[in-house]
């Protein structure tokens, strides 16, 4: 029988959803009514914009991906929403523009090491948004996206302190290994992902960690079957 839950992100249980979907809904609540009260004079500007949305998902589901660290959730929105805004004056073709501004996007969040798959949300919503957004200019990257992104970031903060996962994540260090032909030095992850030809959702430092685990417990189930075969 098909199990009714089946992780589909490596290490994601069922609790740990429970968890992302918690904090979802806590972080958009947060971002919503403190951004209410901080920007209800700025009406006809949204009070929170869609793609914080999308961080939500980043910042509470998957906190260790590098692409839901604070600095890729507030740059990456705020400085693709710049992006979106700049092409949506210069390229006067709404559809090209949209296209335009989302593909920049990505190379400047990627250049500025701030890759966030919202901000590509950030920047089309810039061209598309509508008369408001359009009106307010560059303001719209500061008002809502830069106070949504903030708040949002904040929450996430406040939140993870309380749900046993690191954010800002950072690795933990490599643990000592006794045989030391297996251990992952840096360079090998390295040319092991030039040969991939892929990119990952993993830092190098946390992809060493798990390669130095996986090698841990293969020894022990390699020590065990030897045992077992002597008896």
């Amino acid at each position: 029988m098909v199990p009714l839950f089946r992780a589909i992100l490596a290490g994601g249980s069922l609790r740990d959803r429970v968890v992302a979907s918690a904090g979802g809904l806590a972080g958009i609540v947060i971002t919503a009514a403190v951004s209410f009260l901080l920007l209800k004079d700025m009406a006809p500007l949204p009070m929170i914009v869609a793609p914080m949305g999308a961080s939500a998902v980043l910042v509470f589901a998957v906190p260790a991906s590098p692409l839901a660290q604070p600095w890729p959730v507030i740059g990456g929105n705020i400085i693709s929403a710049l992006v979106g805004i700049t092409v949506g004056r210069l390229v006067p073709d709404v559809a090209l523009a949209a296209g335009v501004a989302v593909g920049a996007a990505i190379l400047i969040m990627s250049l500025l090491r701030c890759l966030h798959p919202p901000g590509g949300a950030a920047a089309l919503t810039a061209v598309v948004g509508g008369p408001a957004v359009v009106s307010a200019g560059y303001l719209f990257a500061l008002v809502p996206v830069g106070i949504n992104a903030v708040l949002l970031t904040l929450a996430g903060l406040l939140f993870h302190r309380f749900s046993h996962h690191s954010y800002p994540h950072r690795a933990p260090s490599l643990p000592q290994q006794t045989d030391r032909v297996s251990d992952p030095h840096p360079e090998d992850i390295d040319r092991a992902l030039a040969d991939l030809g892929e990119t990952f959702d993993i830092s190098p430092e946390d992809l060493a960690l798990l390669v130095a685990r996986v090698s841990h417990h293969a020894r022990i189930r390699s020590g065990q079957g030897r045992r077992r075969g002597a008896r």
